[in-house]
């Protein structure tokens, strides 16, 4: 559904809320034993309701979770009105007031049955590294190998520049003081002054203490973010992009990062992702260590369970 869309619906549209909205009542259609027609009439019912804008980044405001929900409860309804006979457009998708006339300006039909069966979306899912706006990852993980491999001090830093492709600009350009920790993370010059001077962006890191401090907030300002063509060129089959450091006594270091951390090019380790989700669940005092140890030990067996009730006892 995204790849239909296309770059230009990204520009306005939320694709959690819109593509997703289609992907939830897939799975809940298919999960119902929906027949041909059913599923159709489900994505009719599915399409008409998908929705999500962009706009809430300017504001910080809370839609981004909005948008997740509705795109799951929408796609859920969807797929039970579809089981109940509750009919839906039959072209939601490629018709001349769809999705795709109304959302945006170059949608590719060809690419809703492009390797269908053959080619898995599972298989691509990234898993994030750093808490913060997928976007502000290939240039997060560039400054952090320029820090680590130099041996850099964030106090002699002159300049960053990140080197991006048009749709991170887009995202993420609009949000250059950020007000809320939500916001924060969609910011690139306030996750690169995290990168630099904590060494990492992880969910501890963005608190309301970092949003008030000033040495960060001055390290924001000798950030900066542009589009480089040849980046843009290879999006979105590769989220890449190059960092570039000037130090204070004149020195010059650049990095790029081809295949951000976390996709499938470049995969978490299971260490890292055992670590990623101890520090999820401590968050807050969500769940202690133990607790969760008993349950990544389940969930690496998933595949010999017979039955997947009693995941989350412990």
């Amino acid at each position: 559904m995204g790849e239909f869309l296309g770059p230009s619906h990204y520009k306005v549209f939320h694709t959690t809320g819109t593509a997703g909205t289609l992907a939830a009542a897939a799975a809940a259609a298919h999960l119902l034993k929906a027949d041909e027609s059913t599923m159709l009439h489900t994505f009719g019912s599915a399409g008409t309701q998908a929705a999500g804008l962009w706009e809430f980044l300017k504001d910080a405001a809370d839609s981004k979770q909005l948008h997740t929900a509705k795109a799951a409860s929408n796609g859920v309804l969807a797929a039970y009105l579809g089981q109940d006979g509750f009919t839906g457009a039959a072209r939601i998708l490629e018709g001349t007031q769809g999705m795709g006339a109304g959302m945006s300006s170059e949608p590719d039909p060809e690419k809703l049955l492009q390797d269908l069966g053959v080619k898995w979306g599972v298989c691509e899912t990234s898993l994030k590294y750093h808490a913060s706006c997928r976007h502000t990852h290939p240039s997060a993980d560039a400054l952090l190998r320029i820090m680590q491999e130099h041996h850099l001090n964030y106090r002699d830093i002159v300049k960053i520049r990140a080197c991006v492709y048009q749709a991170a600009a887009d995202v993420l350009g609009s949000v250059n003081d950020p007000q809320t920790i939500h916001q924060s993370k969609f910011c690139m010059e306030f996750v690169l002054a995290l990168i630099a001077r904590n060494g990492s962006a992880g969910i501890s890191d963005f608190n309301d203490k970092a949003l008030k401090d000033q040495e960060l907030r001055n390290l924001c300002q000798r950030v900066e973010m542009e589009v480089d063509p040849e980046i843009e060129a290879i999006y979105p089959q590769r989220w890449s992009a190059t960092v570039e450091v000037e130090m204070i006594d004149g020195k010059k270091f650049s990095m790029h990062t081809e295949t951000p951390k976390g996709d499938p090019g470049n995969r978490l380790t299971r260490a890292e992702l055992e670590e990623k989700v101890l520090r999820l669940a401590e968050y807050q005092n969500g769940a202690t260590r133990k607790e969760m140890n008993s349950i990544i030990e389940r969930v690496w067996c998933l595949d010999e369970a017979s039955r997947m009730t009693r995941l989350l006892e412990t």
